[in-house]
C-alpha cells in the first residue's frame, strides 16, 4: 500500500492568537493623564496585555512517511503551529485534523531534572505506551544514541543542552510516532549527533511516521526534509520540495559571512633613545706666562741723620 498519500495530519485555514502579559503599548505617557490611566488599568488588572496573532490562516496537508522542515526567522509562527499540531496549543480559528497521535520532541516523554537520566528513560519510556520490559530491552539501544557515557548515572541537571537534547531524542524516537514534531532539538548537537539523527528519521518515515522540524538553518533543512515550509511574519508563503525552500529562503536571507580575524600583532616595546650627554670639554690649557723684563728699582741713599 502506497502510505505515501495517506494524509497524516490536514490544517485547514489555522488562525493561532495568544494574549502576552507585561508586554503593553511600547511608548508611555508620563504626564498626569497618562498616571492616573495607568493607576485606572492596574485596578482593573489590565495592565500589559497584548494579542499576538502568530499563526494567519495557514493550510496545508502532511502525509504519512513525509519528514517536513518548517523554516523561517524568529517570530514567523513555527513553533507556535507546531505546538498547535501536538495539542498544546488549539488554534483560535480554523481547524487541524490528525491521523494518529503526535508526539513534541522532550514532552511527551516527561522528563525530570532531579532524576538521573536512567530513571528517566524508565519513566519516559513508559510514557510514550512501552512496558517496563521493553523500556529494559531497548535501554542499551537509548543509551548508546544518547553517547552521554556514565553520565547516564547522574541526574539530568547535570546535563549540558547538548547532552539533554541528545537523551530526549533518543527516548523520543525509541518508539516509532505516528507524527513526531522536533522543535529545535537538534540546534544543540554535534555534526555526529546530526548524522545519527538524520538517520533514525528516515527510519521513522519508513516505519511510516511523520515527522515535523523546526530549523533556522536552510541546509538542515534541505538534508534532513523531504518537504519544507517556509512561514514569514505568520504566513504560510511557500510549499514545496525542502531544496527548492531551502533555496529560495537562502537567497532572500543569505548566511552572514564572519570576516577572518586577523592575527593579532605582538605588542612590540619601542625602546627609548638613548639621550645624548653633552662631551665634557677638556679644560682649558693655562696659557705659558710670558717672561716680563725686571726693571731695575732705583735706590736712593737716605739722607744722612735720618
Amino acid at each position: 500500500m502506497d502510505t505515501s498519500k495517506i494524509p497524516a495530519v490536514i490544517a485547514n485555514n489555522v488562525d493561532v492568537t495568544y494574549q502576552v502579559l507585561g508586554a503593553g503599548s511600547q511608548t508611555r505617557d508620563d504626564s498626569v493623564e497618562g498616571f492616573f490611566g495607568r493607576a485606572k488599568n492596574r485596578a482593573r488588572s489590565q495592565v500589559g496585555t497584548r494579542t499576538v496573532h502568530a499563526v494567519k490562516d495557514v493550510s496545508f496537508t502532511a502525509y504519512k512517511g513525509e519528514s517536513i522542515g518548517l523554516i523561517g526567522r524568529n517570530g514567523s509562527g513555527k513553533s507556535t503551529l507546531l505546538r498547535s499540531v501536538a495539542g498544546l496549543i488549539p488554534p483560535t480559528g480554523g481547524s487541524i485534523y490528525l491521523n494518529g497521535q503526535a508526539s513534541l520532541l522532550g514532552v511527551n516523554a516527561a522528563l525530570m531534572k532531579n532524576l538521573s537520566g536512567a530513571r528517566n528513560i524508565m519513566i519516559g519510556g513508559q510514557a510514550l505506551g512501552l512496558s517496563r520490559r521493553e523500556v529494559r530491552e531497548k535501554f542499551d539501544e537509548i543509551v548508546d544514541f544518547a553517547d552521554i557515557g556514565d553520565f547516564i548515572n547522574l541526574p539530568m541537571s547535570s546535563y549540558s543542552s547538548g547532552m539533554a537534547a541528545r537523551l530526549r531524542f533518543a527516548i523520543s524516537t525509541v518508539k516509532v510516532p505516528d507524527i513526531l514534531v522536533v522543535d529545535e532539538a537538534l540546534a544543540t548537537g554535534d555534526a555526529e549527533f546530526k548524522a545519527r539523527a538524520t538517520a533514525r528519521i528516515a527510519e521513522i518515515r519508513e516505519g511510516a511516521g511523520t515527522i515535523f522540524l523546526v530549523s533556522h538553518s536552510a541546509k538542515q533543512i534541505e538534508s534532513m526534509c523531504t518537504r519544507g515550509l517556509w512561514l514569514d511574519k505568520g504566513h504560510l508563503i511557500m510549499d514545496g520540495p525542502s531544496s527548492e525552500v531551502a533555496a529560495a529562503y537562502a537567497k532572500k536571507y543569505p548566511a552572514r559571512k564572519t570576516a577572518a580575524r586577523r592575527p593579532a600583532k605582538k605588542a612590540t616595546t619601542k625602546k627609548a633613545p638613548a639621550k645624548k650627554t653633552p662631551a665634557k670639554k677638556a679644560p682649558a690649557k693655562a696659557a705659558p706666562a710670558k717672561d716680563t723684563p725686571v726693571q731695575d728699582v732705583p735706590t736712593t741713599g737716605r739722607p744722612e741723620g735720618q
